[in-house]
């Protein structure tokens, strides 16, 4: 089986490479390409994803191009993930709307309408060479915004594409270990967009435990975000929302954090990784460990804004483990190539799921994975608090997409308008104004 990784010489690349290194069962993935527009940062990778797989005798092939045409053929899976516009377009995205004195984060608010605008031409671009180059490959979509992402690759693919995430994993790995469950035998009811979910019951041979947990401070305040939402308003929603609902909840505090910090999350990561790649293209630097070094860094500042906001602290131990995006990926390959039944949070055409949206809205729910694919399990309706922001934001999606395929100035002004975070239609035209100046890539939208 050929996998072929879009964004090749990304740098959490060698974590898909590590999952793969450990499955060694017949209909298990043989070769890996990867694509990137950067040579050296594809230099780099490869150089890391040899050195793991230094003393794995069975370890997948790795090819690397910059065609991606070449890339793309032959591929049974393609595995996306692209950044449009590098770090340094994220660092831009944050930059603009702090201006604004708006949420700039990359898939939230405002950042994440300016990355999804320039985004989404590229990835219908890359849906359209998988049709005619791949016909048959399945697409794994971890190209961010990945809700908007992955509903403008199905207008082409179909189901042939699903999106995957490990904010909802980790999520409800850290509530099962809490409850003292295994996470890999429970059952998670979570449902909404990409990273805009709650999880509402975690049950354990049939029984709901999430109801313990929410009678119980010392457990509710136990994990990341029972320290991040606080105990309180935890037991007020019933539920325990997806990490990114703190800019919603909390946006007037994780604005000021942002402002305040002495340089954003994006400006952060650019001079990190740009050292990394740096000291990863040395010959007498072993990759392997350079880049074990910055990713433990990485996941130690993750959200530092606003954990700071939240007074939460740095971050446990216990919840420096991500959700593992590159298991849900390994797993929903074994699935469909094997016939390998597996339950999975994934990003799917709703269908029926959730009431209030159309059956091509892409959700973020519980689906059963085969050979057939991902179906998205029926799941109980949201409360009207969280369906209203659900609605408001697929509403803003769906001008993201309209904005992209009309190449409309207006009907990307109003993207920004209509998104809960963003309060002035004013302030929306600014953005844009600033936006299109930042970024080449939007001198597609015209007046």
């Amino acid at each position: 089986m050929r996998l072929t990784i879009l964004g090749g010489g990304g740098f959490r690349v060698p974590l898909v490479y590590g999952a793969l290194l450990g499955d060694h069962a017949e209909g298990r993935i043989t070769h890996v390409t990867l694509h990137d527009l950067d040579g050296a940062r594809l230099t780099a990778v490869a150089r890391v994803l040899a050195e793991q797989a230094e003393g794995v005798p069975d370890a997948p092939l790795v090819t690397a191009t910059t065609d991606l045409d070449e890339a793309l053929r032959g591929a049974d899976f393609v595995f996306s993930a692209i950044r449009v516009g590098g770090l340094e377009g994220r660092a831009a995205d944050e930059r603009v709307a702090l201006a604004e004195g708006v949420l700039g984060q990359e898939t939230v608010g405002a950042g994440g309408i300016a990355y999804g605008l320039r985004t989404v031409p590229v990835a219908v671009a890359i849906a359209r060479r998988i049709a005619a180059l791949a016909p048959d490959a399945r697409v794994i979509n971890f190209t961010n915004p990945a809700g908007l992402v992955t509903e403008a690759m199905s207008r082409v693919l179909g189901d042939r594409v699903v999106g995957i995430c490990d904010s909802p994993v980790g999520l409800g790995r850290r509530v099962a270990r809490v409850l003292g469950a295994d996470p890999d035998r429970v059952w998670i009811d979570y449902a909404g967009l990409n990273h805009l979910g709650w999880l509402r019951g975690l049950r354990v041979d049939g029984r709901d435990e999430l109801p313990r947990l929410l009678a119980d401070d010392a457990l509710l305040g136990s994990f990341e975000e029972g320290r991040l939402f606080g105990t309180e308003w935890l037991r007020s929603l019933g539920a325990v929302p997806n990490e990114y609902l703190h800019y919603y909840y909390f946006n007037r505090e994780a604005v000021a954090s942002y402002r305040g910090a002495e340089r954003t999350r994006g400006a952060y990561l650019l001079e990190q990784q740009a050292g990394f790649y740096a000291e990863a293209g040395k010959p007498e630097v072993r990759a392997l460990d350079a880049w074990h070094r910055t990713l433990a860094d990485r996941e130690a500042t993750y959200m530092a804004h606003n954990r700071e906001a939240a007074g939460a602290g740095d971050r446990a131990e216990e919840d420096l483990e991500s959700g593992g995006y590159e298991k849900v990926a390994l797993a929903l390959m074994r699935a469909v190539a094997r016939g390998e039944r597996a339950t999975l949070i994934l990003n799917v055409r709703n269908g029926t799921t959730l009431p209030g949206l159309d059956a091509d809205a892409v959700v973020e729910v519980p689906c059963l994975v085969d050979a057939n694919g991902a179906r998205p399990v029926a799941v109980d309706p949201l409360p009207g608090h969280a369906m209203g922001l659900v609605t408001a934001v697929k509403a803003v999606e769906r001008e993201v997409l309209a904005a992209a395929e009309s190449g409309s100035r207006a009907t990307a002004v109003k993207a920004f308008a209509l998104h809960p975070l963003v309060d002035s239609v004013g302030v929306a035209r600014r953005l844009l104004d600033g936006y299109t100046a930042a970024h080449p890539g939007l001198a597609y939208l015209r007046a």
